[in-house]
């Protein structure tokens, strides 16, 4: 007999569930994660969006299977899917859990239940709609960015550089782009002044974007290079002018 469950009746789509949750969740039900690879699991630690939805089921006699697929979207803008399983060995007992990290895998597994592995009852179109991400403002590198942004805020010598609540959150920091906003020597009446302005741009664990803007410049008493880290660009742009007009 044909049961076409419905998807939300197993994993709501308004569900406050975390990636990680979801995750978590998955794993302790499924009897078999402890075989799943380690990298696999290291990489959906960092996942951004998650979306369950029902791939394909067959129920006969009081035997049923269902397949579902569980994606996660990662940091650097790829996809992860696993596959679960979900069956009984019994008309009626009580069902079992198995997760796989690739289709083929489930397959193997679907062949050995005594329902037919090769046709389902219905099958789901294979596209999986993920929860909804804001595109990222900009191209991020994966490379201990994290410890990017700690390295750069203790380098900061300006009193009114962000503070410790900022710091906290870029330490989930998983990716960073560094880019030029404002460049070049200016000239002040006693010295030839350099600014540069640069724009460090983070991506944090739950998809959020946040910048630090840093301003080198050699306006200072004695013409040493001095950096200075603010939470805005506005704020490092006012920071600039007042530091030229010191010197003017």
């Amino acid at each position: 007999m044909s049961v076409p469950y419905e998807t939300a009746a197993y994993e709501p789509p308004e569900s406050p569930e975390s990636p990680e949750e979801h995750l978590m969740r998955l794993l302790g039900r499924a009897l078999n994660s402890f075989e799943l690879p380690d990298e696999t699991i290291r990489q959906l630690d960092c996942a951004l969006a998650h979306d369950g939805s029902l791939h394909s089921a067959h129920h006969s006699a009081g035997l049923h299977r269902e397949t579902y697929r569980h994606t996660w979207l990662l940091a650097d803008g790829s996809a992860l899917t696993l596959w679960e399983l979900v069956h009984n060995t019994t008309p009626g007992g009580e069902p079992r859990h198995e997760v796989y990290v690739d289709e083929e895998e489930l397959r193997a597994a679907t062949a050995r239940l005594a329902l037919p592995p090769d046709t389902p009852d219905f099958e789901l179109p294979v596209q999986v709609q993920l929860s909804p991400v804001p595109t990222p403002r900009h191209t991020y590198v994966p490379d201990a960015s994290a410890d990017h942004a700690r390295r750069l805020l203790r380098r900061a010598e300006n009193p009114d550089r962000p503070d410790g609540e900022l710091a906290a959150r870029l330490t989930t920091a998983s990716a960073h782009q560094i880019t030029q906003a404002f460049g070049g020597p200016g000239r002040a009446a006693r010295a030839r002044i350099g600014f540069s302005l640069y724009e460090h741009a983070f991506l944090l664990g739950d998809g959020a974007e946040v910048s630090l803007w840093e301003v080198e410049h050699t306006a200072t008493p004695d013409g040493r290079h001095m950096c200075e880290v603010y939470a805005s660009e506005d704020t490092a742009r006012r920071a600039m002018e007042r530091r030229a007009a010191q010197v003017s």
